[in-house]
C-alpha cells in the first residue's frame, strides 16, 4: 500500500451499508428518503493501504486480544511532524475510542458537577452535550460575525472566563461549523488569557488536515508555552473516513495531567481499542498522503461550485469561507425565518442538512452542508434549493 498517485477515489453509495448518514435518516429526520449532507463523515472508499492491512489481519483469521504496536504510535507522531510541526512524544499519548468520549471523559476528570465550562458559539455540539450531560455549567461566548466571516472577541472571551470562574475551555480548532482556522495569534491570545485564570484547555483538533486555501493548522500546544495547560484530541477518522473504527489519541504532554487521566481509564478500565481501528489508523497515517490530497481537492472544488452557483442564482445567501473541515456553512436568514428551515429543507428539498440551531448562538438561519461526496449531490442539492426557493415564492 505505498504511494500511487493514480489511486482513483471512489464515491460509495452507501445505503444499505449500516451507515447513520444514510441509513440512519429515519431516527433523526423522521423519513428514510434524504438526499444526506449532514453527519461529517465521507461518502468516499479509504485509501487502498488501509483495506490492504486490514485483509492481511482478516487473513490471520484469529480475532483475539490484541497488542497495539509501537508502529501505530510512531505512525501517528511521524505524521503530526510532518504535517503540522509537532514533536510529541511516545509517553504523551493516550487511547480514547473517539474524540467525543474523550471530551466527556476530561469533563469528569478535570472538573467537579457544576463547574463552568466555556465554549465559542455556533460550535460542534456534541461540546455542548458533553458539559451538559455531565452536570457541569456551560459558559457560552459568542463568535463575532461578520459578512460570513467568523472571529474571537477577546474581551467577551476574558469576561466570560474571569466573571463565571471557568475552569475548562473547549475548543474546536480548525473551528467546526464556521470552518475557521485560528491563526497563531488568535490561539496565543486565547490561550494566554486561559493561562492566566488558571484555565484548562481541550483542543479538540480532529479537523486538522483538512484545511484549504493556503490555510495551515497549527496545534494549540506548539503556539507558546501550554504544554502544562493543553489536552490535545485527535484522531485520523475525519482525515482519512474512519470514524468507525472508534480510535482517537488524547496528547497529554504534563505528567500530571497524565496520571489522572490514567487513573479515570483504569476504574472505567478502557485502555485500549480494537485492531481494526489501530491497524486502519496506522497504515492511512503511513501510505494515505496521496489519497488525502485527491479527497481535498474533490471537497474544494464541490465547495467552488456551490459558492459559485450561490453567488449567481442566490446572491444573499451569505457563505462563510472554507479554511478548514468539509463542512460548509451558509446563511439562508434573506430568503428563511429560522422556524421554516426544517420544513424547507426536508419536505420541499428532500436534504438532510446540520441545522445551525443545533449549533446554538446565532446561526440560527443557516444549514450545515457536508461537501464530502460525489459532485453529483452537490448539485442536486443546489438545484432543490433553487426550486424549493422559487415554489415558495422567494426569489
Amino acid at each position: 500500500g505505498g504511494l500511487t498517485m493514480d489511486e482513483p477515489i471512489l464515491y460509495v453509495d452507501r445505503k444499505g451499508t449500516h451507515c447513520e448518514k444514510w441509513d440512519g435518516l429515519g431516527e433523526r429526520f423522521g423519513r428514510e428518503d434524504l438526499l444526506a449532507l449532514w453527519v461529517a463523515d465521507m461518502d468516499f472508499r479509504v485509501p487502498q493501504c488501509v483495506l490492504e492491512a486490514e485483509k492481511d489481519y482478516l487473513d490471520t483469521g484469529v480475532f483475539g486480544y490484541y497488542h497495539p504496536s509501537e508502529g501505530y504510535y510512531q505512525a501517528f507522531m511521524d505524521w503530526e511532524q510532518e504535517h503540522h510541526g509537532y514533536s510529541v512524544q511516545r509517553e504523551w499519548l493516550r487511547f480514547s475510542p473517539g474524540v467525543v468520549p474523550a471530551i466527556n471523559w476530561l469533563i469528569q476528570i478535570f472538573t467537579e458537577p457544576q463547574d463552568r465550562v466555556l465554549v465559542l458559539t455556533p460550535v460542534y455540539y456534541p461540546f455542548l452535550h458533553a458539559v451538559r450531560d455531565n452536570d457541569r455549567t456551560l459558559v457560552a461566548c459568542q463568535l463575532v460575525h461578520q459578512d460570513g466571516q467568523y472571529s474571537v472577541d477577546l474581551a467577551a472571551f476574558e469576561a466570560a472566563i474571569a466573571e463565571n470562574q471557568v475552569r475548562m475551555f473547549i475548543m474546536s480548532s480548525p473551528h467546526n461549523p464556521v470552518s475557521r482556522v485560528w491563526r497563531r495569534e488568535e490561539l496565543t491570545a486565547m490561550l494566554d488569557i486561559c493561562k492566566k485564570h488558571g484555565v484548562l484547555v481541550l483542543s479538540d483538533e480532529i479537523h486538522q488536515d483538512l484545511t484549504f486555501d493556503g490555510h495551515k493548522h497549527i496545534p494549540s500546544a506548539t503556539a507558546g508555552d501550554y504544554s502544562h495547560m493543553v489536552i490535545t484530541l485527535t484522531a485520523a477518522s475525519k482525515t482519512f473516513n474512519l470514524a468507525g473504527c472508534q480510535n482517537a489519541f488524547v496528547v497529554l504532554p504534563d505528567a500530571k495531567l497524565r496520571k489522572e487521566y490514567d487513573a479515570f481509564t483504569k476504574r472505567i478500565h478502557i485502555r485500549e481499542g480494537n485492531p481494526f481501528g489501530y491497524i486502519a489508523v496506522e497504515a492511512a497515517y503511513r501510505g494515505g498522503k496521496a489519497w488525502l490530497q485527491q479527497v481535498q481537492e474533490i471537497i474544494w472544488n464541490n465547495y467552488g461550485y456551490l459558492r459559485e452557483q450561490l453567488a449567481i442564482h442566490l446572491p444573499k445567501a451569505c457563505v462563510t469561507p472554507l479554511e478548514g473541515t468539509y463542512l460548509m456553512w451558509v446563511d439562508f436568514a434573506a430568503y428563511l425565518q429560522p422556524e421554516e428551515m426544517e420544513r424547507f429543507f426536508e419536505e420541499t428539498c428532500g436534504i438532510a442538512v446540520d441545522y445551525g440551531a443545533w449549533f446554538e448562538g446565532d446561526g440560527q438561519s443557516h444549514i450545515r452542508i457536508n461537501l464530502a461526496t460525489s459532485r453529483e449531490n452537490v448539485e442536486k442539492a443546489f438545484s432543490s434549493i433553487l426550486q424549493g426557493l422559487q415554489a415558495w415564492g422567494r426569489i
